[in-house]
């Protein structure tokens, strides 16, 4: 093999050609070192299948699970030339992702565990073998260069924008993070995937057109049909298969772009470009309600059927309204919350879309009840100081209109989102649909109560009497004495912790635990769980906590108190004169102060005295060190150290003279030119450089004390006439002119025009 560090696609192996032939030089990607086997393709599992069915999936299943297997476990090299020259390998890879069951799907819940264990087996193999194909670099040794990995991956199509696609919705719910770097390292290792993205988004634009077509509503754009032509089918006069395909198709065109958006943020951007936010709210509010009308008022062969409709058609509204919301999320708010210098720009771009969707109202009401505008506008008004309020209000305003025009009653509680709470994509029934709830009102129907699971979900909204909150204990008691009625073999405890999941909703409480429905919460709790006791708070007495607790007056604590010392006002038998030529206080403060006036600066110390160890004197010691002048050389000598600061007379009482800080400063100054600068050895020191030194102190002091000295006398006069004058003299000379003003008589009337101003003078 080549040496390591090498990347795969330089590096050169040799193989022999035979048992007799000789050996050759290879690269290590060469279609010469595929290992030959067929890769089955995948079939999905049988609906309600015979065992016969069952076992025959299970077999095929084993085959394509043995082979997934024996592929992860090839080395990095092997493993290449195998994922690129195996055309049964893509084939079945591809099989998977287009025949695998959807979340929705009837046969995404398995008859057999056998058959759930199996399919859980290839799923979490195909992934794991896309997830290698999407890894350049696996270890120090076995890596590919990027660029030559970029071009092998979009060369040989082992991926592309459709494959993408259903990896989000195959894998993306647990393994979001994981699938997002995936995406992530294959668009920056080839740039080209943008534009094949950006490509895809008028292909899914087109998706809406059809569907719109199907419908027998124009687009934008179509021509007008003439008089003579016929007429184009309608969702309620489309053969119960065409209605059937349409939802199909719809429902998975949704889920699929709601999963790569939320897999992969970064392609918002790419969306965004096409104005797919405006088609989208176009395309809903002019389809949902004629497909919700054909769901409802067609009759169907088998209501299983209808209710497998309903159920596809309002997840459809939920994820087109959730994309709505991701594009605006990663376009708008995201750059607004991180904040920068163009977030005026987003917080307009932001009020222009929600503008647009004014005109849109079911689309505007499906919105705001899972994602409140109110929420939007306020956090535009943290952001922008500067937001006009008038135009706020218009779209709040806007809001209301288009809840009121739909006849709907806008939720008052932002608990749970009234689009959400279905249970997943794994076929459970939505907010708007499931099983019953076929009875929803029609869009633009007013007063009409909606039935079965929507009045389930909504009383989970609001609650027994319609009302969010908290409810009285009176009301508690009664739900629970209700619901004991009818389960009485439930503890009070489990029924006061469902109805505390639930919204105090006793009728959603009891539907749920008789269809054995509960959150998984619940489901760990013990049913037959008692109510807890509720404890009583302490007394105030025992649980009192103050600073005065134990004192010689605390009567909580103590039994008895001293009674003669408490007293309210004036003693009896005391004056004011007695009270005040009281001096037991001075007297007893007098000792502690003299003990302060005796101070000692050398203590006598006799031999033998036990405070000092002077016995325990060690005369070699001293001898050793007896040599060295330990100490000797200091400046400070024993003198400094003993004597005391001499006394200085406080500045209050001083009459006259200089401040005690300039002369304590004046001897500090002087004390190291004295100390410093004067020879121990010189007798007389020299006068010029005496005179020097008290000039500059001189000059210090008065410099301290705000002292200027005399300006230099003038030049004006100069030399004598005809040997020229020097440049002071000509300075001192311009000056005076230019001065000359500022006394003597010659500003007189500059001065009594302004005294006449001022009306010091009369006219």
């Amino acid at each position: 093999m080549a040496s390591a560090r090498v990347p795969l696609d330089e590096q050169q192996v040799t193989e022999s050609a035979g048992p007799t032939g000789k050996d050759r030089t290879l690269p290590a990607l060469h279609p010469d070192r595929k290992e030959e086997r067929c890769f089955v393709l995948y079939k999905p599992p049988p609906q309600d299948g015979s065992p016969a069915q069952e076992e025959e999936f299970l077999e095929h299943a084993k085959f394509i699970t043995e082979d997934l297997e024996w592929l992860l476990e090839l080395p990095h090299d092997k493993f290449w030339c195998q994922v690129v020259f195996d055309e049964s390998l893509q084939k079945c890879l591809d099989s998977y992702l287009r025949h695998a069951p959807r979340g929705l799907d009837a046969s995404a819940a398995p008859s057999t565990p056998a058959v759930a264990d199996m399919q859980r087996h290839i799923h979490r193999h195909v992934f794991m073998a896309f997830l290698r194909m999407a890894t350049h670099k696996e270890s120090k040794e076995d890596f590919i260069t990027p660029a030559v990995f970029g071009e092998i991956i979009y060369n040989n199509f082992l991926f592309d924008i459709p494959k993408i696609l259903d990896l989000c919705v195959l894998f993306g719910k647990g393994n979001s993070q994981l699938l997002h770097k995936m995406i992530e390292n294959i668009f920056t290792q080839q740039p080209c995937y943008y534009g094949d993205l950006d490509e895809a988004v008028p292909s899914v634009l087109q998706v809406f057109d059809t569907v719109l077509h199907k419908c027998g509503i124009q687009c934008e754009g179509e021509e007008p049909l003439r008089l003579s032509a016929h007429g184009r089918p309608t969702a309620m006069t489309m053969t119960q298969q065409d209605l059937v395909d349409l939802l199909l198709y719809l429902c998975d065109t949704c889920t699929t772009i709601h999963a790569f958006l939320d897999v992969y943020p970064p392609a918002c951007s790419t969306f965004h470009t096409h104005s797919f936010l405006s088609r989208l709210a176009s395309f809903y509010e002019t389809v949902v309600p004629e497909m919700e009308k054909a769901v409802r008022k067609r009759n169907f062969d088998n209501k299983s059927v209808q209710e497998d409709l309903w159920r596809r058609l309002c997840h459809s509204r939920r994820r087109m309204v959730q994309v709505a919301h991701s594009l605006l999320q990663h376009s708008c708010l995201q750059p607004i919350l991180e904040g920068g210098e163009n977030i005026q720009t987003f917080v307009e771009e932001l009020l222009q879309h929600l503008t647009a969707f004014l005109p849109e109202k079911r689309f505007l009401c499906d919105y705001d009840e899972q994602f409140p505008v109110a929420d939007d506008i306020s956090l535009l008004q943290q952001a922008s100081p500067l937001l006009d309020d008038t135009r706020t209000s218009y779209l709040l305003q806007g809001v209301g209109i288009a809840w009121d025009s739909v006849g709907r009653k806008r939720p008052q509680t932002r608990a749970s989102p009234g689009l959400g709470a279905v249970q997943g994509a794994e076929g459970e029934a939505g907010a708007w649909g499931g099983e019953g709830a076929l009875g929803a009102r029609e869009p633009g129907e007013g007063g009409e109560r909606p039935r079965g699971a929507e009045a389930m979900m909504d009383m989970h909204l609001k609650g027994n009497n319609g009302a969010s909150g908290t409810i009285s204990a009176g009301e508690l008691e009664s739900l629970l004495s209700h619901i004991s009625e009818l389960l009485p073999d439930l503890g009070e405890g489990f029924l006061l912790a469902c109805l505390q999941q639930y919204g105090y909703s006793s009728e959603l409480v009891i539907n749920n635990i008789l269809e054995e429905r509960l959150a998984p919460d619940l489901l760990k709790l013990d049913r037959a769980m008692p109510r807890p006791v509720k404890e009583e708070p302490a007394p105030v007495l025992t649980s009192r906590s103050n600073v005065f607790d134990d004192d010689e007056f605390d009567v909580f604590s103590r039994e008895q108190v001293d009674m003669s010392r408490i007293w309210k006002g004036r003693r009896k038998g005391e004056s004011a004169r007695d009270m005040l030529n009281d001096k037991k206080h001075i007297a007893e403060q007098k000792a502690r102060y003299l003990a302060y006036e005796t101070v000692v600066d050398e203590v006598i110390v006799t031999p033998g005295d036990p405070a000092f160890a002077l016995d325990d004197y060690d005369d070699e010691y001293d001898d050793t060190y007896d040599i060295n002048q330990v100490g000797a050389n200091d400046l400070d000598g024993d003198s400094n150290l003993l004597n005391r600061r001499p006394f200085t007379v406080p500045q209050v009482l001083r009459t006259g003279g200089r401040p005690a800080l300039e002369e304590e400063e004046e001897e500090e100054e002087e004390e190291p030119e004295e100390s410093g600068g004067v020879k121990r050895d010189q007798f007389v020191q020299d006068p010029a450089l005496l005179r020097e030194r008290a000039e500059a102190r001189r000059a210090t002091m008065q410099q301290r004390r705000g002292y200027r000295p005399d300006p230099p006398p003038s030049q004006v006069g100069g030399r004598p006439k005809g040997q020229g004058q020097t440049q002071d003299t000509l300075l001192d000379r311009r000056k005076k002119e230019a001065n000359k003003s500022r006394g003597a008589n010659h500003n007189r009337r500059a001065m009594s025009d302004r005294k006449r101003t001022k009306g010091m003078i009369p006219f």
